[in-house]
């Protein structure tokens, strides 16, 4: 991680731990906002106006957090809007590289090679891991905000005319509803199936991994009497936030992060939702089964030899990425 400018240890999954051994998640430290007229938003400074091609996603096919992100550009149609950089799948010594492995890109706006550098281009003494998303603005050099939540709700408001205006994530009269039911999905299931994961005591696994078949199957019933989303037939960024989760669950979380009671293709209405989800035009240009994999698997504190799995059996419109 970084320690106030210079990178001094390996990249190692969990940097925290809670009084039962589980795992705590970094909070974002660059918490900007992006305005229609580039006023101050919700935290942080002003002086980040919305303009075409000022903007830029530092981005790790791998990572929901990041998926997010891209899932939100490409459903506001933002892609001659915010560019975008992905990272190489696999993680190394010093975090995330950038480089020639399919579906990644060099750094050609900034020259980086670790994603790293990116921070500390921003900030000279900048301390934590060096994490994606990254909203990185090229008119002033710095990163504008490196939480995901956040960049998918300026994604979705921030950008006006220059967006597409079919899908609204963040509806005003369901605000309150989606509040509430990412406060509950996130700690027990988006970040339930780390805490599952990253733990380093069977009394905080154990805690983790009833918290995300709970909800696991809380979200089934919920999805159960046919409708379309989370909330009817109005897809929101709640929706975003879960289907990340769940496409990356039966190929990673299932095996490597030991939640394996089920798996999402042992529930009906998850599996038909997560279809329904991918089909939407532009979702499935964000999805790569091969980084994924490739990436997860990377971890060496969960997986030291590097090995791969072939499986596990996929839908057939997952399997053209899978490798």
């Amino acid at each position: 991680m970084l320690m106030n400018g210079k990178w001094v240890a390996d990249w190692q999954p969990v940097q925290a731990k809670d009084e039962k051994g589980g795992f705590v998640r970094q909070t974002s430290s660059f918490r900007n906002w992006v305005t229609p007229d580039g006023s101050a938003g919700p935290t942080g400074d002003g002086g980040f106006a919305a303009e075409r091609d000022r903007y830029h996603l530092y981005v790790a096919l791998i990572c929901p957090w990041a998926s997010r992100t891209l899932i939100g550009r490409k459903l506001k149609k933002l892609e001659d809007v915010v560019s975008v950089s992905v990272v190489e799948p696999a993680l190394t010594d010093e975090g995330w590289r950038f480089g020639d492995y399919p579906g990644s890109d060099h750094d050609k706006l900034n020259g980086a090679t670790h994603l790293h550098e990116i921070y500390t281009r921003a900030d000279p003494a900048t301390s934590g891991r060096a994490t994606v998303p990254v909203l990185w603005d090229k008119k002033r050099g710095t990163i504008v905000n490196n939480e995901s939540a956040d960049i998918l709700r300026m994604l979705n408001s921030s950008f006006g005319e220059l967006a597409d205006d079919t899908f609204d994530l963040y509806p005003e009269n369901l605000r309150e509803e989606i509040d509430a039911l990412n406060a509950r999905v996130y700690p027990k299931l988006n970040n339930g199936v780390y805490r599952a994961g990253f733990a380093t005591t069977q009394v905080a696994y154990k805690e983790a991994f009833n918290d995300v078949f709970t909800m696991l199957d809380e979200l089934e019933h919920r999805l159960g009497d046919g409708c379309g989303y989370l909330f009817g037939d109005q897809l929101t960024e709640a929706d975003v936030r879960l289907f990340v989760t769940l496409v990356r669950f039966d190929v990673a979380y299932h095996a490597l992060f030991k939640c394996n009671l089920r798996r999402i293709s042992d529930y009906p209405a998850l599996s038909a939702y997560q279809a329904r989800i991918l089909a939407i035009p532009g979702v499935r240009e964000t999805v790569s089964i091969d980084h994924i994999k490739r990436g997860y698997y990377s971890i060496k504190a969960l997986n030291p030899t590097g090995i791969v799995p072939v499986g596990p059996e996929l839908p057939v419109a997952l399997m053209d990425t899978a490798k």
